[in-house]
């Protein structure tokens, strides 16, 4: 956690049911890290909350940085998800797709 540059975590009354965060340089690339929800709350929404705080960051990088690369290496079958989000893929057969946001 301590290489952390921004986290954003979702609670339902004092049960924490999502996070998520960024890490990276700030300067050359980001990676978005750790994106989890609860099962009983996936389907929700939550992820995507998760996911348009973090982007809201990313593009406060991007003001400094146009060029900054943010990555993600999506769990296998969640990829269609962080496609939503703009990310491409780039093939890995093994551990799901590794994801690029240019």
């Amino acid at each position: 956690m301590n290489n952390t540059l921004f986290s954003v975590s979702i609670y339902d009354d004092n049960k924490i049911i999502g996070y998520g965060r960024i890490i990276g340089d700030k300067t050359i690339f980001l990676y978005i890290q750790d994106i989890m929800v609860i099962p009983e709350y996936q389907g929700q929404k939550v992820g995507t909350k998760i996911m348009n705080e973090l982007l809201t960051k990313v593009d406060e990088y991007k003001k400094v940085n146009p060029n900054i690369r943010t990555y993600l290496g999506a769990s296998k079958g969640k990829e269609k998800f962080y496609e939503k989000f703009g990310f491409k893929t780039r093939p890995s057969v093994d551990l799901g797709e590794g994801m690029v946001l240019f």
